[in-house]
Formats: structure tokens, C-alpha cells, sequence
């Protein structure tokens, strides 16, 4: 059972169907899921989900829509009216899109962006997985409890991110970002809400890590597309006893990661987090925990690697 925030109040009411048994549709028709985005070619989440479905033995459809902004609130009527079962959000949607649900969760309200919607009766219902599509790649590599963790960015990303190793008990976060307003309102909420020490670095030049720092995330878009783009970070003081994440998947093997290899650290990429979170919108919508490898290997496949 987990907890959802109703409307814009932080009332908390219970909501049940998520981690239990398979959901079964009370609807004759084949269950319909989606993702609502702009731009959204290249992305590989439906061929994931439908690749989860057949060995799930789930007959349910995955729909990629690409939705203008100032469409959007005509497509979540769209996703009411045909009867959706749930619907990944992405760029440039997540935050835009929360005044059109009926509730959201403690992560979306923390973070302000829902990035995985679910049908419940007549409700739609608003979560943010980004972040615990990241952490739930990194447990196996790292616990991040009562750690130093250092955020590169105070974007979206960086946000979900920040949120959740906060929740999940991180003993300092250190984001790093060049504009300093956008930093600092990230760190109020981390230091305000979320409850976790946070403190902003106003980057100028490349960052030394401190030497107590245990995780490095790149969560700005540097990387992406381009496998010799220079995150602004110190190699050199990188350490063995560091793990460093970097959430771009596509070019896989981004220079961070190759650099941070090299100085002995662990590295997580961007495609064990994708996979984290449509493993977690698999089992919001249908209770069933898909297997891993599927999709892995299914993204694995789409991106030709």
C-alpha cells in the first residue's frame, strides 16, 4: 500500500492494487497503456514494454504519442475518455502535466513532476520513477545511506534523483550546478522538505570532488549523443572508493564513465536506470514484476549494442 497526496494538499489516503497480485482489467477490451512526449522518436520504451508483456503472457498494448505542449491537457482527457491504464510521461510534460491529474504521490509532490500516471477506478494517479528508477540500479553497487553524494545539474533529472537518495537516507548531497538560482532552489527543497543536509557548489571550472564522497551522478544532458563530451569534473580526484553514475544510455560508454573506470571507481550507466524505470511503471500497472533480462536485452536490441 502506498501513500498518495491528494490535489495540490499534502492529505495523505491510502491507495491499494500496487504491489500485490497481477491487475486484472474489469474491461473486456485490451488493456492500453502509453507514453505522452515531445519529441519521442528514438525512444525504446515501447518496444521494452511490449517485449515484457509476451513473456509476461500479459495481452496488453504500449502506445508512443507525441503530444505539443499546448496539447496536453486534451490527450490526459484522451487517456480518461478511452479507457488507458496508465502512461509514461516525459519531457516536456512531467511538471506540466500534474495540474491535469487527481492525485499524486509523495515523490511527485516532492519533486513537482510525474513521470508515471495509473488509472485507479476513475482517478489518475501521478507518481515521479525517475528517481527510483535511479536508485533502484544502484543498490546493487552501492547503499547510500549515510553517504556523501555529489549531483552534477539541478534539472528534472537531477531533482528526482536527489529526492530519492534523500528519502533513502543519504547523509549529505553536494549539488553542483552553474546557475546558482536553479541550485539553490533544488537545495531548499532537499534541506526544507525532503530533510537531508544539502548545500550548493556554483560551478566555475571543473569540480573536485571531496575526498569523503562516496557516489558522482551526472545528471545534466552532457554526454548525451556524444561519447567524448567533457563533464566539468576533476578526474583526478576521483577515488576507487567512489562510484560514479552518469544517466545519458545512448551513446552507451560515455567518457565520464570511461575516465571514472580508469581511476578504479565503480560506474553505473543511464541504460541500468531506463530499465529501473520501466521495470517500476511495469509493475505499477500490472502487478506482475517483469523479468529484468527481457528488458534489458530489449533495449539492448532497439539501440543496437
Amino acid at each position: 500500500m502506498r501513500k498518495v497526496i491528494s490535489g495540490r494538499h499534502a492529505t495523505v489516503v491510502p491507495v491499494a492494487g500496487v504491489s500485490g497480485d497481477a491487475f486484472v482489467p474489469d474491461s473486456p477490451t485490451q488493456p492500453i497503456v502509453c507514453c505522452i512526449g515531445q519529441p519521442v522518436a528514438g525512444n525504446p520504451t515501447q518496444f521494452m514494454m511490449e517485449r515484457a508483456f509476451a513473456a509476461a503472457g500479459l495481452d496488453w498494448r504500449y502506445l508512443t504519442l507525441e503530444v505539443p505542449p499546448n496539447q496536453l491537457g486534451q490527450a490526459v482527457l484522451g487517456v480518461r475518455a478511452m479507457g488507458f491504464l496508465g502512461a509514461n510521461i516525459t519531457n516536456p510534460h512531467k511538471a506540466a502535466v500534474i495540474q491535469h491529474l487527481d492525485k499524486v504521490d509523495e515523490s511527485a509532490e516532492l519533486t513537482g513532476l510525474a513521470s508515471c500516471v495509473r488509472r485507479s477506478g476513475e482517478h489518475l494517479i501521478g507518481e515521479n520513477i525517475d528517481g527510483k528508477g535511479f536508485f533502484q540500479a544502484l543498490r546493487p553497487k552501492v547503499d547510500p545511506t549515510g553517504k556523501k553524494a555529489v549531483i552534477m545539474g539541478a534539472g528534472s533529472t537531477a531533482r528526482a534523483i536527489a529526492v530519492e537518495l534523500g528519502r533513502a537516507g543519504a547523509g549529505e548531497l553536494v549539488i553542483v550546478n552553474r546557475s546558482a538560482d536553479r541550485g539553490q532552489t533544488l537545495v531548499d527543497l532537499l534541506n526544507q522538505k525532503v530533510r537531508v543536509s544539502s548545500r550548493l557548489v556554483h560551478l566555475s571550472g571543473d569540480y573536485a570532488v571531496e575526498p569523503d564522497t562516496r557516489i558522482v551522478v551526472n545528471a545534466t544532458s552532457i554526454g548525451s549523443g556524444d561519447t567524448e563530451a567533457l563533464v566539468p569534473l576533476d578526474i583526478q580526484a576521483l577515488a576507487a572508493d567512489m562510484l560514479v553514475a552518469d544517466v545519458a544510455f545512448n551513446p552507451l560508454g560515455t567518457r565520464l564513465l570511461r575516465d571514472a573506470a580508469g581511476r578504479g571507481c565503480k560506474t553505473l550507466d543511464g541504460l541500468a536506470m531506463l530499465v529501473g524505470q520501466v521495470m517500476i511503471s511495469f509493475k505499477i500497472w500490472t502487478g506482475v514484476d517483469p523479468d529484468p533480462v527481457v528488458m534489458q536485452e530489449a533495449l539492448e536490441e532497439y539501440l543496437e549494442i
